[in-house]
């Protein structure tokens, strides 16, 4: 569910406390308006740290999209059995792997280190 409501920001202000419960639900926010242009949209804490987060990952990764299709394509193809395993990169960049009752747990000591160190 997307839920847009669009209003002036003096309607805003009179209603600022129910709008602020009701963006609390997923995909709800709110467009602010002045003199009829949009001016400012209002959404929970939440969905924007998540919109935030999405945006860093896609600067981080610019191809994910394409190296998604790539990996589902490798999977159908059985190419992705070529791959490196993640405990292996996860080694190569410094963390520590170790196997609890059958379980791996991922330390990042040496990797804290590493990056003290190279400082």
């Amino acid at each position: 569910m997307n839920t847009k409501t669009t209003l002036s920001i003096s309607e805003a202000r009179k209603k600022i406390f129910t709008i602020a419960k009701k963006v609390q639900k997923p995909s709800t926010h709110y467009t602010l308006t002045e003199k009829g242009k949009p001016k400012v949209v209002m959404m929970s804490a939440e969905e924007f740290e998540s919109w935030e987060e999405t945006l860093e990952v896609m600067r981080d990764f610019p191809d994910l999209m394409k190296d998604i299709k790539e990996v589902e394509r490798d999977i159908k193809t059985g190419a992705y059995k070529k791959y490196t395993p993640l405990e292996d990169i996860l080694v190569e960049e410094g963390y520590i792997l170790t196997n609890k009752g059958g379980k791996y747990e991922l330390s990042n000591k040496a990797k804290t280190k590493r990056r003290k160190g190279s400082r």
